[in-house]
């Protein structure tokens, strides 16, 4: 089937006053109000194209199975519903094109007979992020930028700087010192970026790299690039195909600075407009306890005010106390009829030790979605014969600290968590330290069919 061309009319619209504009400045906010903007073009159908739902779905079930890179990627597959990058190619690694798991353990402990992750730490750098920066770092080098930038925890930061890298740009990345996963930080540093600790926490580096582009030409390929929502958007349409374009009743996913689930919310409207899906699924986000300024926000000003926090969890990728997408996620939220919670720390421990058990890795972030199920389901809000995918965000790789603490049982050790955390030990499988002989080795192998 012959590539269906994309509209070049791109403009960027704010989400705050609705000023349009076709190019963005260094800042990537509205020039009138200051907020944030999103990317809008005519969907395939607007300029007499002829393009139903049913030849969409042919056209991007067909690319499978082509050779071409542009195709190979499950961003670029669906370049349709994306703005469009001219005769340029896009710096592509194959991203997206993740698995979608059933869990079958997960849904006996949580009541809930269809339950489902869809693993976008199975992307090429181990995180969600580069579905978002192929789209952004195209578009940097599109209009002609030798340096890329971001303030990060960790996935950003490592995303940005592997697509800078292929794509043949420098790249900077400003980490709060000493808050951060050092498996995320090796990434960046491997794909060659210029890597500064800064002594603050993430906020407080997003300021600085506000300063920064003021004063030099750097492209920021944070989240509040609205091109980086445009890729992470297509992760809802790769999950339709799997579901046969029939949405689940819920969709769940961790609450950073809330790009994520503002993207997805993005896609499922794009979807609804163009015939391919005839209803929404509620799209709930989870927060850490200690990093939870959009449930705060939501309780304590009823949405209308931002409640920024100091941002303090071990799940690292959203340790973010004053998200930028708020605004988006508040109105995703009210489109799909979703909710938010918050969950602690030992609960995300938990569920990610849970979620392993399942024969699935993910990072402490990505847990939350089934920390926060579990209270969703004892709410009522999720029943146990409705369908539920967790979206989890991060490779289990991305903290291995993380995860070897936990087994060791010292991970909340001198922490306020250190009682409750007595609860954790039925799922701790530390390394059992044996003499070299067979009978310890088939002794240990007997305590653990007991256990089990």
């Amino acid at each position: 089937m012959t590539p269906v061309s994309q509209s070049d009319d791109t403009l960027l619209r704010c989400i705050g006053c609705g000023a349009i504009t076709a190019v963005a400045e260094s800042g990537l906010n509205c020039e009138k109000c200051g907020d944030l903007l999103e990317v809008v073009f005519p969907h395939p159908g607007a300029a007499g194209e002829k393009l139903n739902a049913a030849t969409l779905k042919a056209i991007w079930r067909e690319r499978r199975s082509s050779p071409l890179p542009q195709d190979q990627s499950g961003v670029w597959r669906f370049r349709e519903v994306l703005p469009s990058l001219g005769k340029d190619l896009p710096i592509t690694l194959r991203e997206g094109n993740t698995p979608l798991y059933e869990l079958s353990l997960c849904s006996r402990l949580t009541g809930v007979k269809q339950l489902y992750a869809k693993h976008q730490g199975m992307n090429p750098t181990g995180s969600f992020k580069d579905t978002g920066m192929t789209v952004a770092s195209s578009f940097a080098r599109k209009d002609g930028f030798r340096w890329v930038a971001c303030a990060s925890t960790g996935n950003t930061s490592a995303s940005m700087a592997a697509y800078a890298a292929r794509g043949g740009m420098y790249s900077l990345v400003l980490i709060p010192d000493g808050k951060i996963s050092w498996g995320k930080l090796s990434q960046s540093l491997d794909y060659g970026a210029v890597t500064c600790q800064v002594k603050t926490d993430f906020d407080g580096c997003m300021r600085v790299l506000n300063e920064i582009v003021k004063r030099k030409a750097i492209y920021v390929l944070n989240s509040i690039n609205p091109f980086r929502l445009e890729g992470q958007k297509t992760v809802a349409f790769e999950l339709m195909e799997h579901f046969d374009w029939e949405p689940p009743d819920h969709i769940i996913v961790p609450g950073g600075n809330l790009g994520n689930s503002s993207a997805l919310g993005k896609a499922f409207q794009e979807m609804k407009d163009l015939g391919l899906i005839s209803h929404f699924p509620k799209i709930s986000i989870i927060q850490a306890e200690g990093a939870n300024p959009l449930v705060r926000t939501i309780r304590e000003k009823g949405g209308k005010e931002l409640v920024p926090v100091q941002a303090e969890t071990m799940a690292t990728a959203i340790r973010i106390g004053s998200p930028a997408s708020w605004k988006k996620a508040l109105r995703i939220l009210d489109a799909t009829g979703g909710t938010v919670e918050q969950v602690t720390e030992v609960e995300i421990a938990l569920a990610k030790a849970e979620i392993g058990a399942d024969g699935i890795g993910c990072e402490p972030a990505s847990a939350v979605t089934l920390a926060g199920l579990k209270k969703l389901v004892k709410q009522g809000f999720v029943k146990p014969s409705e369908s539920v995918v967790l979206v989890l965000t991060g490779h289990v790789l991305k903290d291995p600290d993380f995860t070897l603490k936990f087994h060791r049982g010292d991970l909340f050790s001198g922490t306020p968590f250190e009682n409750e955390a007595g609860t954790l030990k039925p799922r701790q499988r530390a390394p059992i330290v044996l003499d070299a002989s067979a009978d310890a080795v088939l002794d240990a192998l007997e305590q653990a069919e007991k256990q089990n």
